[in-house]
C-alpha cells in the first residue's frame, strides 16, 4: 500500500479510502490511486483489512443437488453477484441434507469468520434445522418457500405451475396429469399445489400425478407408466430433465408430441430449445435470484434498511411442444 502511495502521490490513508470505497474522493485522485494499483498489481491482504475493518467480506454458500440445473445455477449467480457486491464467497457442497451433514457445514463456515450464508437447499429438513437455530449471523435461504424462513427469495414456484397448467387448460386440454419432483423438496410440492388449484379453479378434477426424482430417468419411467394409463392428453412435469425422459417414452409408443399428447416441463434449460420438439416451459430468473439473494444478505449484514422485492415472477416460454386439443370427430 505504501507503494501504491508513493506512485500515485497521495498518503497511505488515501490508497486505503480508496481501497474501501469511502465517499468524499476526488474523482481525478481515485483515477490516480486505482492505476498506480493496477501498474504495481497490487492486492489488498484481506486478513489485514479484515483486522482494520473488523469485518471478514466474506459470506459463506452451502448447496445441495449441485448436479441439477437450477441449484447449479442458482449457486453460479450467488456466487457472481456476492463478489460484485465485495465479498468473497465460500463453499460446501452437500450430496444430501442430514442434520449432522448441514450443521457441519454451517459450524465449518462459521469458524472461518463469515458474516452471512446462504443456503441453496430448498428441503423441508432444511429449514426445519435452521428455523430452531440462531447461527450469530444472518441466514439467507434460495428459492425455498419465503414464508418459512426469515431471510429467503425465491421464484414463485406456485406461480409458474398454476400458469403452466392454465397454458394447457386454455389449449382445451383438462384430463392433465402431473409428473412431481421428490416429496421432500418444497418446490416439488409448490409445483403440484399449482398445477392443482389451476385445475380445479377450472371446474375439473386433478389428472394422473406421477412421482419422480428430477432426472430423465424417472421422467422416462413415469411417461411409460402414463402412456400405459392412456388417460391424459396432456402433462405438465416439474422440471425439464424429467420432460427429457418423458419425450423419449413417448416416442418409443409411436406418440407425436403435441398431436398426440401435450407437454410442458420447468425451469427453461439450456437443452429445452433444442428437443423434439421444442419444449414449452417455464423460465427462473436465475440471475436475478442471485442478486436480489446477495442484495437482501448484505443488508441485514450491514444493518441497512431493504425493500428488495423477495419473490420473483417465473415466465412461461411457449415452444411447441404443446397445442390445442383435436376436436372430437376431427382429423
Amino acid at each position: 500500500m505504501a507503494d501504491v502511495a508513493r506512485m500515485a502521490g497521495v498518503s497511505h490513508q488515501t490508497v486505503s479510502r480508496v481501497i474501501n470505497e469511502m465517499p468524499n474522493i476526488r474523482p481525478e485522485t481515485r483515477a490516480k490511486v486505482l492505476e498506480a494499483i493496477s501498474v504495481l498489481g497490487y492486492r489488498p491482504n484481506r486478513a489485514a483489512r479484515a483486522l482494520v475493518t473488523r469485518r471478514s467480506s466474506t459470506i459463506g454458500i452451502i448447496s445441495t443437488e449441485t448436479g441439477l440445473y437450477g441449484p447449479n445455477s442458482i449457486q453460479r449467480t450467488v456466487e457472481e453477484s456476492a463478489r460484485q457486491a465485495g465479498y468473497f464467497a465460500g463453499s460446501v457442497s452437500l450430496q444430501t441434507v442430514t442434520e449432522d451433514g448441514l450443521t457441519g457445514a454451517i459450524e465449518h463456515l462459521l469458524r472461518q469468520s463469515v458474516e452471512g450464508i446462504v443456503l441453496i437447499a430448498a428441503q423441508y429438513a432444511a429449514l426445519d434445522l435452521i428455523g430452531r437455530q440462531d447461527f450469530g449471523v444472518p441466514f439467507l435461504v434460495v428459492d425455498a418457500d419465503v414464508e418459512r424462513a426469515d431471510l429467503a427469495v425465491g421464484v414463485d414456484q406456485h406461480r409458474g405451475a398454476y400458469e403452466a397448467t392454465r397454458h394447457l387448460l386454455g389449449l382445451g386440454h383438462t384430463r392433465i396429469a402431473h409428473v412431481r419432483g421428490p416429496v421432500q423438496w418444497t418446490e416439488a410440492e409448490a409445483r403440484r399445489q399449482g398445477w392443482e388449484d389451476a385445475i380445479r379453479e377450472a371446474g375439473h378434477e386433478p389428472g394422473r400425478l406421477y412421482l419422480g426424482d428430477w432426472t430423465a430417468r424417472s421422467g422416462y419411467a413415469a411417461g411409460r407408466e402414463l402412456l400405459a394409463d392412456r388417460d391424459s392428453t396432456a402433462v405438465f412435469l416439474a422440471n425439464d430433465q424429467m420432460s427429457v425422459g418423458l419425450l423419449r417414452a413417448a416416442n418409443e409408443a409411436g406418440l407425436v408430441v403435441p398431436n398426440d399428447l401435450s407437454v410442458v416441463g420447468f425451469d427453461d434449460s439450456p437443452e429445452s430449445e433444442y428437443l423434439t420438439p421444442p419444449l414449452t416451459t417455464v423460465r427462473q430468473n436465475f440471475h436475478e435470484v442471485g442478486r436480489r439473494a446477495i442484495a437482501v444478505l448484505d443488508a441485514a449484514i450491514t444493518g441497512r434498511p431493504d425493500a428488495t422485492p423477495r419473490v420473483i415472477e417465473p415466465e412461461i416460454i411457449l415452444r411447441s411442444s404443446t397445442a390445442a386439443l383435436p376436436r372430437a370427430g376431427s382429423t
